[in-house]
């Protein structure tokens, strides 16, 4: 008897002690775990969303929300994104939303690769040409009949060669999309190849989307019991009564937005060559050397994020090297002109997309085009200029400086030398108020030949 009531006891505080732990994984379960992207798709972006996603599953959520507003973006970060979203072993729900928003371009992609596509009431979608990347291509070979019987007949002919691949490769990949979540695969190329666009209420009728929806409790209600396919297997949502938990961007992806951004990745650039140049022009003065390398390699490392070209890097480096030519050896402004030319152009072209938000600001380029040219041709040139006057202080001074001889002692003498007197050796015989001047200095004591016969009599 007392056995049982042991062991009926034992599991009482068994359950007593579990219940908070169960209690806490049932609440985990219930979670909605919403992210956010409300600008241009980038590095941070893709560094952010890719995280949440990949952690969601050891925080226990029961459900990804990501809402979303964005123009566009990087072809390389959405991909990024939409493989973490096709992976993902919890479902994820892209929402458009709020009133007034859009997933234009690269936002388009991202909307057909999830699991629930839905959208609030005044958003839009489409537009999801590829943007070209680098300069003009070569012309096509045929020629069309007429300018609007091209663009209306065939959209992709007169393309260049490149263009022509980046469209096929974006209709095939966002077709392979469309038909993974059995949404319209025919638009969709549609966006691609004519920068089609949906208003929300279209896009559901069209099967672009899985729903309209004008809340996130208004989203919830319309998932709770959806059937969706992940890993092959269909899996019923139990949205009702869950709990939204919003993780916003950490300071990571914040750093990481901030020195993606093309311009302040370029000015990180400038001033790590700036600050490397002035600590080698001036060694010893650390401050330069310390901030420019940090700032260099901050630089570097927004630009290998970003879509770089590297032939205006190259003529960013060859405008510099051009400018502080023209420092060295004034060749009445040939170089200088040139490093203003080669800076300007390879400032313009160094980010080689015309993706919304990735472009440098042309004030920024102009101000850093002047400030160069004021640096290193003014003050560089001042600084050079002042190298090659005589020195008018320190020991370099007295080298070939002349004195008058004081007193002598038998073979030491003292003299006067700028206003200083100094003991002094000679392999000649010296007399007062002879003029010498100074051949070597060693220590305290002058090395010195008389510079002539006269003497100068006390006065």
């Amino acid at each position: 008897m007392w056995k049982a009531a042991q062991r009926l006891l034992s599991l009482l505080l068994l359950l007593i002690i579990a219940a908070p732990a169960i209690a806490s994984d049932t609440s985990s379960a219930r979670t909605v775990l919403q992210l956010s992207i409300n600008d241009v798709i980038g590095p941070a972006t893709e560094d952010y969303i890719t995280r949440a996603i990949d952690n969601a599953p050891a925080e226990q959520a029961g459900l990804i929300l990501i809402r979303m507003d964005t123009p566009g973006g990087l072809d390389s970060a959405m991909r990024g994104i939409i493989k973490s979203i096709t992976s993902s072993p919890i479902p994820v729900v892209t929402y458009v939303a709020p009133t007034g928003s859009r997933a234009a371009s690269a936002g388009t992609y991202i909307l057909y690769a999830s699991h629930i596509a839905a959208m609030a009431p005044g958003t839009n979608l489409g537009a999801a040409t590829p943007v070209k990347l680098g300069g003009p291509g070569q012309p096509d070979d045929e020629k069309p009949k007429s300018e609007q019987e091209q663009e209306q007949d065939q959209p992709s002919q007169g393309k260049s060669a490149g263009e022509r691949k980046a469209i096929n490769d974006a209709v095939a990949y966002i077709r392979g999309l469309a038909e993974l979540r059995g949404r319209n695969a025919d638009w969709a190329e549609q966006a691609v190849r004519e920068a089609a666009s949906l208003s929300y209420r279209e896009a559901l009728e069209k099967n672009v989307i899985d729903l309209v929806a004008r809340s996130n409790a208004d989203l919830l209600q319309q998932l709770d019991g959806r059937e969706i396919e992940i890993y092959g297997q269909q899996q019923a949502l139990n949205t009702l009564d869950m709990r939204i938990q919003v993780q916003n961007p950490d300071w990571r992806s914040r750093l990481l937005s901030v020195i993606t951004n093309p311009n302040i990745a370029y000015i990180l650039m400038l001033i790590g060559i700036y600050g490397l140049i002035f600590e080698f022009s001036n060694p010893g003065a650390i401050v330069p050397g310390t901030v420019g390398a940090i700032a260099l390699l901050l630089g570097l490392y927004a630009l290998q994020l970003l879509p770089v070209n590297y032939a205006g890097m190259a003529l960013i480096i060859l405008g510099i090297a051009l400018m502080i030519g023209e420092a060295y050896q004034p060749s009445f402004g040939v170089l200088g002109i040139g490093g203003v030319i080669a800076f300007v152009f390879g400032s313009i072209i160094l980010i080689d997309t015309t993706a919304p938000g990735y472009g440098i600001n042309p004030g920024v380029i102009a101000a850093f085009a002047l400030s160069s040219v004021l640096m290193f041709v003014i003050v560089i040139g001042m600084a050079l200029r002042s190298r090659r006057r005589p020195v008018v202080s320190g020991m370099e001074q007295l080298l070939t400086g002349t004195g008058k001889v004081i007193s002598v002692d038998d073979h030491r003498a003292t003299i006067l030398i700028h206003s200083e007197h100094w003991q002094a050796v000679s392999d000649q015989p010296l007399q007062p108020g002879q003029r010498v001047r100074v051949t070597k200095v060693d220590g305290l004591t002058l090395t010195v030949e008389p510079l002539n016969d006269s003497i100068e009599e006390e006065k």
